[in-house]
């Protein structure tokens, strides 16, 4: 079967993940049909991702006023048996970006639960001994961020770490209108990765994902790091079965 289309270009830059350790009870009704929650050494994660866009590019062209722009998102991860093998994907709960005609394109193509939001972004990496990437947003008349701080120089993480395991699904699911799944694929190389030395989580989850989502925030993450990020491309999504 021919591989489908790219449907959007850009470079992911400096993804701040804040991951954390859920019962999978929490996301089983949030798991598109066709996948299955994946797991690393028996625990279900959710992470909450802040990263930059840049030079994007849809169809080939840029859109004028939405090359660059930050993303925030909170997603978790599944796996899906495909006849050549198991494909490891993520699940968005929701993402959050700053312009309208952006989250419109993502609802109206794949189906995803975008929201535009005010957003800006901190980026001190090549500036700092020791950098700080922070995101925020504001939503019902307060101001939310995540942030992470890190030193040393970044690193090919192992391929059997948590690192690994976090940033390195290359499919995106999501559950359609009718009750089917659209599969995506996200195209890059591995990343070099920071681990975190101060992780940062100023957020009302209650307010932005739901209250059976807060208890899970109330602690440190388990785990926190930067990944370096590179160009990706994002193919065009068909229907699981298809």
């Amino acid at each position: 079967m021919a591989e489908p289309r790219p449907f959007l270009t850009a470079r992911w830059v400096h993804l701040a993940m804040l991951n954390y350790e859920v019962d999978p009870s929490l996301l089983e009704e949030r798991v598109p049909p066709g996948t299955d929650l994946d797991s690393f050494a028996g625990g279900t994660f959710v992470s909450m991702v802040g990263f930059q866009f840049l030079d994007t590019r849809v169809l080939g062209l840029p859109i004028p006023f939405h090359r660059n722009f930050d993303e925030v998102n909170l997603r978790f991860y599944v796996r899906h048996s495909a006849s050549d093998g198991i494909r490891r994907g993520v699940v968005f709960v929701k993402e959050i970006v700053p312009r309208a005609a952006i989250a419109w394109v993502a609802r109206r193509i794949y189906n995803e639960n975008y929201v535009a939001l005010p957003m800006d972004h901190e980026d001190e990496v090549g500036h700092a001994a020791e950098p700080r990437v922070a995101y925020r947003w504001s939503h019902a008349g307060r101001s939310h961020h995540l942030a992470v701080r890190v030193g040393g120089s970044p690193y090919l993480p192992d391929e059997t770490s948590e690192e690994s395991f976090i940033s390195e699904h290359y499919w995106g699911y999501a559950r359609q209108r009718n009750g089917t799944t659209l599969e995506y694929r996200v195209e890059h190389p591995r990343w070099r990765v920071w681990r975190a030395r101060q992780a940062e989580l100023d957020c009302d989850i209650a307010a932005l994902y739901g209250a059976e989502f807060a208890p899970y925030f109330s602690g440190p993450p388990s785990s926190a790091f930067l990944a370096e990020g590179s160009a990706v491309t994002v193919r065009r999504g068909r229907l699981l079965g298809e």
